[in-house]
């Protein structure tokens, strides 16, 4: 299972940060970058297992796949936000991890001003 080789890399990662506290201590956050990079490629495959069955559902039910490809784009900028918060968390910057959230969230609702209004449409057509 990929879960394994995940959680191994993670351990890996943690064992050398240890180490590596105790002698190089500014060399840590290289290795927790590394470490997480090395688990999202691992991811990778599976990420474009998600997006070809999402995208095939969307053709085949014929809804727009537009809405789909910024569904898929939100959920990048969350997970790409969440690594990058916890990386600077990991060496200590609270106040960056903090600017970093926001313009996640930010970009998460200007990404999302096209669903929004969609479903505002639906609604008062129902209405």
């Amino acid at each position: 299972m990929d879960i394994f080789k995940i959680i191994g890399v993670g351990f890996i990662g943690l064992i050398i940060s240890v180490i590596l506290k105790e002698y190089r201590r500014e060399y840590v956050i290289y290795i927790s970058i590394i470490a997480g990079a090395i688990i999202i490629f691992m991811c990778f495959d599976e990420l474009n297992n998600i997006i070809n069955l999402l995208t095939n559902l969307a053709d085949k039910s014929g809804s727009n796949s537009y809405f789909i490809l910024l569904l898929l784009k939100i959920t990048g900028i969350a997970i790409l936000t969440e690594y990058a918060i916890n990386i600077c968390k990991d060496a200590g910057e609270n106040a960056i991890a903090s600017k970093i959230d926001l313009g996640g969230k930010v970009l998460i609702i200007s990404i999302s001003v096209p669903i929004i209004s969609k479903l505002l449409e639906t609604i008062t057509k129902i209405m």
